[in-house]
């Protein structure tokens, strides 16, 4: 019976170790987790942040490190006092208007001058007083026009980057800036620039910058990028740029248009810096608006207008592709105003379009006379305005098909009369 109690005492201190063991174990690491934080804290608090952000403003690079005034500056302070040479009174006064875009003063040169220098400026500024009175008025009207001419053909540059990222298969441009761009208020003497960008010939990028008020140099830094384009494809794309000031009270005024052919573009060795002049925009003024095929019905019983637009052929083009997107908007007018209005579907890409779309029309009085019917033809743009390619008006006092027209289905009720009519200017 003696050694059975011995073991048990044993068993009794085992447990009063173990906690001592483990006492020890977590002091040790708390106290080692509490040292590894205080290392990290002061490891961070000296180090310098891991990014360097930059922003330029007018050439001056601002960093958001804690520069220290000592370090940076101070020696440059002292060398800026041993190369700084006496500058007399005189020129301690600055004429703040003289200052520039940066707000830096213009050079001025303090030489002496000797009597011999006198001698030679007098001789000169008689001989320049004698040419100018020697110059007749009509000579300076002349040299005057020829400049107003010159700057009247002048329309800016345009500045923009091209880029392709081969890993993402995307196309990459850049609008940077304009320079020198036409002033379009007469009355402020500025413009409000804007760029809108579409990627030739099937229209289906496209985009457009911010405006910027009264500017005639904005700055745009917009980058716009297009995924999906192989870059086997991009040297039969064209890049067509329109320069707009945005008028608030009317319609967009156009500064000019800048084409970009990649046929002969390489982007396989990174980005490319571009510049090129914008040219005025060819805007279409030939004679011929194409022609629209409509059918008209008159229902004296029901008193109603049954218009059917069928056909548009030989369309002009809509932009430099070559290739609209037209519809028609059908307007219907009692006494010269609207009380009706109706649209058809939008054709895709082509300047003969097929519609045939039937719309019924009631009219508010007996007869037609006082009735008219305007047809608008226009191109889809999505993203900006739609432009009207061309209108056509059918009614009592309309001439040629027009008038004509309208008096034969004022004769003959009942009866769908088509004809094709030649559209004119919107």
């Amino acid at each position: 019976m003696a050694p059975i109690t011995s073991s048990r005492e044993e068993f009794d201190e085992i447990p009063t170790v173990v906690g001592i063991f483990s006492a020890f174990g977590l002091v040790f690491t708390v106290s080692l987790f509490a040292w590894i934080c205080c290392q990290r804290k002061s490891s961070k608090t000296n180090k310098t942040p891991p990014y360097k952000f930059v922003h330029v403003l007018k050439g001056v690079d601002i960093y958001p490190e804690n520069l220290n005034s000592k370090k940076k500056f101070g020696a440059d302070e002292k060398n800026e006092a041993k190369n700084k040479t006496v500058v007399p009174k005189t020129s301690l006064h600055l004429d703040l208007e003289k200052r520039d875009l940066n707000g830096n003063f213009p050079k001025t040169n303090s030489k002496a001058v000797s009597p011999s220098d006198l001698e030679n400026l007098t001789s000169k500024s008689f001989s320049e007083r004698e040419h100018k009175e020697s110059t007749s008025p009509d000579s300076l009207k002349s040299s005057s026009s020829l400049c107003s001419v010159e700057k009247q053909d002048k329309l800016g540059t345009l500045f923009f980057s091209l880029e392709y990222n081969f890993e993402k298969k995307a196309f990459i441009v850049n609008i940077k800036e304009a320079r020198g761009l036409p002033a379009m208020d007469e009355q402020s003497m500025t413009s409000d620039p804007y760029i809108k960008m579409t990627i030739l010939p099937e229209k289906k990028h496209k985009v457009k910058t911010r405006v910027l008020r009264k500017t005639l140099d904005p700055a745009f830094d917009e980058t716009f990028t297009f995924y999906g384009i192989p870059y086997s494809q991009i040297q039969d794309l064209i890049l067509h740029f329109i320069i707009l000031s945005f008028d608030r009270f009317s319609r967009d005024d156009i500064i000019g248009e800048v084409l970009i052919p990649l046929s002969g573009i390489e982007l396989a060795d990174g980005r490319m810096l571009m510049n090129r002049e914008i040219i005025k925009r060819n805007v279409r003024k030939s004679s011929g608006r194409g022609e629209l095929l409509i059918s008209l019905c008159y229902q004296s019983t029901t008193n109603t207008l049954t218009v059917v637009v069928l056909k548009a052929r030989h369309l002009p083009k809509a932009d430099v592709s070559g290739l609209s997107d037209p519809y028609v908007k059908v307007n219907l007018y009692h006494a010269k105003k609207r009380i009706s209005k109706k649209k058809t579907h939008v054709k895709k890409c082509t300047p003969n379009a097929v519609f045939n779309e039937l719309f019924v029309f009631d009219i508010p009085c007996e007869g037609l006379e006082e009735i008219s019917v305007e047809f608008l033809v226009l191109d889809s743009d999505r993203g900006s305005r739609n432009e009207v390619i061309g209108r056509l008006v059918l009614g009592a006092s309309a001439e040629g098909t027009g008038g004509e027209h309208w008096k034969e289905i004022c004769e003959y009720p009942r009866r769908q009369i088509a004809k094709w009519h030649m559209l004119c200017d919107g």
